[in-house]
């Protein structure tokens, strides 16, 4: 799951993949707008088949906390 994730996190901002880790902020460190985050959210839904919660996805700060709650939904 992590790896999946990391792989579009890379298809939204500029970063090498090795340069994100469960620690890396979505905004604060890996230059994400609002914008990129809610597209990034639409993809992860298409990719995992899954339905992600606007509001709880509101209060998701960290790559590791995103793949926390995926693997929840999955």
């Amino acid at each position: 799951m992590f790896e999946k994730l990391v792989e579009v996190i890379c298809n939204y901002v500029e970063v090498e993949p090795e340069n994100v880790t469960p620690e890396s902020r979505f905004m604060e460190d890996l230059g994400f707008t609002s914008f990129d985050f809610m597209s990034m959210l639409g993809d992860l839904e298409d990719e995992f088949d899954i339905e992600i919660n606007q509001q709880e996805a509101a209060d998701i700060r960290t790559v590791g906390e995103a793949a926390a709650y995926m693997e929840r939904l999955s």
